[in-house]
């Protein structure tokens, strides 16, 4: 499960720091998300998995060359678009990816299904098994980190999951990737984010014993054919599907109307930034 920092499940204005959700608050939010994406699954594989692939080759190109034994984990795979860069740069390897999403994992399992050293694991990504501790040569996702109701938790338990020598690489969207542009201009329809969490990040993997090696933000070209394909591919296919099941049909028919009255005709380009840690066991 993956997407931008809209989804209302990590976008909501909040008085709570990072780490103080109750148990049920916690899972009842998984829930939704896993609802929502598992609704998503088969429109974001066609719709933003190719307008993301250049953040996914940024991400598996920053763990490739020499790595210690062990499987490549792949929290929050969706429907996997990491795998087939994962096997041209790292080859023949155990490489397993997990999502809460039972939508998204049955893609997943058929992308996977030609190679035999790759698996897919329905379950909780945000906080992993402790029998992935200290096993893994690298750990890689590409835009479920936002997505998870605690980010600070869950990227420390993949630091966790790497063993000496160990790599890590997180992309994720942070709470502004533009300053005009169709994320920009649904963002501010929406309620207000607290991305009060992104600035534990860096402290939580230092935590785990991982040396951050680079933190940038990487930025490509996307295009929408117009803003109403953007708004309709966003809320039925994208981060936004949990909100338009949970907020009811009138509630996205007016967000669109809205949205499309402060939007350009044509064709839309737009170049937003994401932010992509790297960091490794010594």
């Amino acid at each position: 499960m993956r997407g931008w920092n809209g989804s209302p499940y990590r976008g909501r204005s909040s008085t709570r720091r990072p780490g103080e959700h109750t148990v049920t608050e916690h899972a009842e939010r998984l829930d939704g998300i896993a609802r929502g994406w598992d609704e998503a699954a088969e429109g974001y594989e066609a719709y933003y998995v190719p307008r993301f692939a250049p953040w996914v080759e940024v991400a598996v190109r920053a763990i490739a060359g020499a790595l210690p034994e062990g499987p490549v984990l792949v929290p929050c795979c969706g429907t996997f678009p990491e795998l087939d860069v994962l096997i041209e740069y790292i080859g023949d390897r155990e490489i397993v990816g997990i999502d809460l999403s039972a939508g998204m994992v049955r893609l997943a399992t058929e992308r996977a299904a030609r190679h035999p050293r790759v698996s897919v694991i329905q379950g909780d990504a945000s906080t992993l098994d402790p029998a992935w501790t200290g096993r893994c040569a690298a750990v890689v996702s590409v835009f479920g980190l936002q997505q998870l109701p605690e980010p600070d938790h869950a990227i420390a338990s993949w630091a966790a999951a790497l063993r000496p020598g160990g790599r890590l690489s997180v992309v994720y969207w942070p709470g502004t990737t533009e300053p005009d542009g169709p994320f920009a201009r649904l963002a501010a329809l929406l309620d207000p984010h607290d991305d009060s969490w992104e600035s534990s990040l860096v402290p939580a993997l230092t935590a785990q014993g991982t040396v951050l090696d680079r933190d940038d933000n990487p930025s490509f070209r996307m295009t929408h054919p117009d803003a109403a394909t953007f708004f309709d591919a966003h809320t039925l296919s994208g981060p936004l599907r949990p909100l338009a099941t949970s907020r009811g049909r009138s509630f996205i028919t007016a967000l669109r109307t809205a949205f499309l009255h402060r939007s350009p005709t044509g064709e839309w380009h737009h170049h937003p930034q994401a932010r992509h840690l790297i960091a490794h066991k010594p």
